[in-house]
């Protein structure tokens, strides 16, 4: 007995000394693992770069990267999170937020960015937007990149018309409706009538109406009867000002018909730049959502992206360290660049960049401004997707057709919002 005593204290004596926080191996070396949740050919060497520039200054620290396609992140973390084999670093959007803090999958971050290089560096609405997607309130990532929604256009059809870019929804309107001709296949806007079309919908009905909270005494405002105006006003649109293929547009087809030629304006977001810019050139520009009657500036805001430490890591400290530095200012600073998104890191306001990119200091604007209103949108809700997808798709194809009123559409996608906001209530 007092052999085997001593064998297995001197076999946990060795197991210890081959591994240490911040260290894989007596050396101090350390490998953790990084899962980039939208990995692919465009994304990858910009990581790779950073990845390099890290380990240069980090020479006991080698990161791996693993690049996972953004269809299936989710449920690559699920799997990983059930088999305990996360990585320990990943890229963690808003909208999947909630699921896996739900499954104490995610170390808080908020002692760490409070007591490091990142104190009050971090944009205060991206903050806020990760704090209200999590149950208790707490960072679970740390915010590095945004995206808004927007308008694209084409200057060079507006200055043939003498047109200039619409601030209200009225404008809006009555421009799209001016630049349509259609015995020369040329349409003011373009729907997004298929797949993804009512998240945009929902950030335009916010847009217009002013109305600043999703949810009101535990009800949904989306059924708000501003909202439902503006949706059947872009329902008038359609075949009017529209092509009639716009029903079944997806993304794909959309931003075909604009940077084909055929179209003057599209709703999409910031990460569409390059498609538009090498398509169109200096003839596209951007511009925010326009306000309705109100006057209030409402942003529905998109998933807002950032890094997460897994709780399930051996190498915390150096996970961290990852991380932070990749919301840096310099790091950040590249990255969005690169992306042509928003930089969470307030130090790179001031990059050249930023000046040169108009359609990335037009969305910082917005956000900045102390008089806009973030609705963020109940992406922590496990049914959002479907409600918002799989059952509300086709009825929105049914508004654009002249079968369901706005309100009827709204309405239907309302109360089961608010019934899954009460579910969420009761088990938290």
């Amino acid at each position: 007995m007092r052999k085997l005593l001593v064998a297995v204290a001197a076999a946990a004596l060795a197991l210890s000394a081959c591994s240490s926080e911040g260290g894989g191996g007596s050396d101090g070396n350390v490998t953790i693992t990084f899962w980039d949740n939208n990995g692919g050919p465009a994304r990858e060497p910009i990581y790779k770069e950073l990845i390099s520039r890290f380990e240069a200054a980090n020479p006991t620290i080698k990161v791996e990267y693993v690049g996972i396609p953004s269809a299936s992140v989710q449920q690559k973390y699920d799997t990983a999170i059930a088999g305990g084999e996360t990585p320990d670093v990943g890229g963690v959007t808003t909208s999947y937020l909630a699921h896996l803090v739900g499954q104490e999958a995610l170390a808080p971050l908020d002692d760490r960015i409070n007591g490091g290089a990142l104190k009050d560096k971090l944009l205060p609405s991206l903050v806020e937007t990760v704090r209200q997607t999590a149950p208790d309130g707490k960072l679970y990532i740390v915010p590095s990149s945004a995206n808004m929604d927007i308008i694209w256009y084409r200057t060079d059809w507006f200055e043939d018309a003498g047109l200039e870019a619409p601030k209200t929804w009225d404008e809006f309107i009555t421009t799209a409706t001016k630049l349509t001709d259609t015995a020369a296949n040329k349409y003011g806007y373009t729907i997004r009538g298929g797949a993804g079309s009512v998240f945009q919908l929902i950030t335009e009905a916010y847009a217009y109406s002013g109305v600043d909270t999703f949810f009101k005494d535990g009800k949904s405002t989306l059924n708000d009867p501003a909202n439902a105006e503006l949706v059947d006003r872009v329902a008038d649109l359609y075949k009017k000002a529209t092509p009639e293929a716009d029903v079944n547009n997806s993304f794909t087809q959309m931003i075909a018909q604009f940077t084909g030629g055929s179209v003057a304006m599209m709703h999409h977001n910031l990460g569409s730049y390059s498609d538009v810019t090498k398509a169109l050139g200096d003839k596209v520009a951007a511009m925010p959502l326009p306000v309705g009657p109100s006057g209030k500036r409402t942003v529905v805001p998109n998933p807002t992206d950032g890094f997460a430490v897994f709780k399930n890591s051996e190498h915390q400290d150096a996970a961290w360290k990852f991380a932070e530095f990749l919301t840096s200012a310099e790091s950040n600073s590249y990255w969005n660049e690169k992306v042509g998104q928003i930089p969470a890191n307030t130090d790179v306001r001031g990059a050249a960049w930023i000046d040169q990119a108009a359609h990335v200091k037009m969305a910082l604007g917005v956000l900045e401004d102390p008089t806009t209103v973030l609705v963020p949108a109940p992406v922590y809700l496990p049914q959002y997707s479907s409600i918002t997808k799989t059952d509300s798709e086709p009825q929105y194809q049914k508004v654009l057709l002249g079968e369901l009123s706005g309100q009827q559409f709204l309405d239907e996608m309302a109360n089961k919002l608010t019934e899954a906001q009460k579910e969420w209530e009761d088990r938290k």
